[in-house]
């Protein structure tokens, strides 16, 4: 069986187009996290992130709005398929609330990778930005 993740994030005082930037921008993915990010803001380039211990492709982007993208994580199961992960923003005011869906999420991984999204993402956006 697979899980599907869902947060959402309110993040203060900037633009859909900063943390867009911040996830899909190499040099800025790595400098916010602190691992090294391969990312392009291309539809259908592979990427990875946190010195490979994600890998994916671009599904589908739309600027400053919606990313799509196939994931998983180097410690799966070969078995296990590919996860979807999907990142959009809307602009609340000055705010911005991020809505993320990671689905087909292995259950065993599930619990870490909700965590993890918090502690190795959305706080460190938080502080950069």
């Amino acid at each position: 069986m697979s899980k599907t993740i869902t947060q959402k994030i309110l993040f203060k005082n900037t633009t859909p187009k900063v943390l867009y930037d911040l996830y899909l921008d190499a040099k800025k993915h790595s400098d916010v996290t602190g691992g090294k990010a391969v990312i392009t803001k291309k539809e259908g380039a592979k990427f990875s992130a946190y010195d490979k211990y994600i890998t994916g492709k671009n599904l589908q982007l739309i600027k400053d709005k919606l990313i799509v993208q196939s994931w998983r994580a180097s410690d799966w199961q070969e078995s296990d398929m590919d996860s979807t992960f999907i990142l959009s923003f809307t602009q609340k005011g000055n705010d911005v609330v991020m809505e993320m869906v990671h689905a087909n999420v292995p259950d065993e991984q599930a619990k870490s990778l909700t965590k993890g999204w918090d502690e190795y993402y959305w706080l460190l956006w938080k502080r950069a930005i």
